[in-house]
């Protein structure tokens, strides 16, 4: 059996309701890195830019791009475009359907 996660948000742009399905391999995968999971504990605290991210480790822009990118793919963030500026934010939709996800095997169940 497959899981899926299904994510819904109105594009303000666009006009239109939008959904995403994506598996939760792409969940845990993004979830693997311990850098992917620093920057997710970061962004616990408010939207950054793709800079002050970097800031915090000692690897290239690039690689901070890289683990970005991943994150997105799998809908962990989100990224907000405010004018010349890119900010990225935890997508809480997809924590919460993990959390339902997870809750199936403890002894208390829902």
């Amino acid at each position: 059996m497959r899981y899926f996660c299904c994510i819904l948000y109105l594009d303000e742009y666009l006009n239109r309701l939008v959904v995403i399905v994506i598996g939760f391999q792409e969940t845990f995968k993004a979830l693997s890195d311990p850098v992917r999971r620093e920057i997710l504990t970061m962004l616990k605290n408010g939207r950054m830019s793709a800079g002050d991210i970097a800031s915090k480790f000692d690897i290239t822009n690039a690689t901070v791009s890289y683990h970005l990118s991943i994150l997105k793919h799998a809908n962990l963030i989100y990224e907000i475009k405010i004018k010349n500026f890119v900010y990225y934010e935890l997508n809480t939709s997809v924590f919460e359907d993990l959390i339902l996800w997870i809750k199936q095997f403890s002894r208390e169940g829902l």
